[in-house]
């Protein structure tokens, strides 16, 4: 069984896929660090010397080793792989996605409590501009996400829910 765990930032892809592969027996990986191992380099470094776009197309060859593998995994992405290179379609077409669809507002809350230089659409920006992109990058991503193969609403998803909407 493969699970890819999409969504904005701060909506809790990494946290959850830890708790979810343990519980599940699976092996978890966090896609933005596998990309960092593959390239030597940060995700900020690689976005700052190489630009987003040839972040784009090592996410997506990264994305498509896992989503050929055999092996059974829970995958954490980054907010933004699914609208990319169709790597929404290769995923759907490999396993289960899941959309961990978080409040706006609560997605803020979290990130302002994380290292925003490590996160490179949101380093440097003041708080207005920061609410701003997150609406923004909702709406532009949503139809992605919103094909996912199953959805989870609210600001406090469980692991348990989680694996049970899965299971089921």
């Amino acid at each position: 069984m493969k699970i890819f765990l999409i969504g904005l930032p701060g909506s809790g892809k990494t946290t959850l896929g830890k708790k979810l592969a343990v519980k599940l027996g699976l092996s978890f990986f966090d896609l933005d660090l596998q990309i960092e191992q593959a390239e030597q380099s940060a995700i900020s470094e690689i976005f700052s010397k190489k630009g987003e776009d040839y972040f784009r197309k090592v996410e997506a060859q990264v994305l498509s080793e896992f989503c050929t593998s055999t092996d059974g995994l829970v995958l954490s992405t980054g907010g933004g792989a699914p609208c990319f290179h169709g790597n929404l379609e290769k995923m759907n077409a490999a396993g289960q996605t899941v959309f961990l669809d978080v409040p706006s507002k609560e997605i803020m809350n979290r990130l302002l409590r994380t290292n925003l230089a490590k996160r490179p659409l949101f380093a440097k920006m003041n708080p207005e501009e920061f609410k701003d992109k997150i609406e923004f990058m909702r709406s532009q991503r949503m139809p992605y996400y919103q094909k996912a193969k199953l959805i989870l609403k609210g600001a406090a998803i469980s692991v348990d829910d989680l694996a049970d909407k899965i299971r089921a």
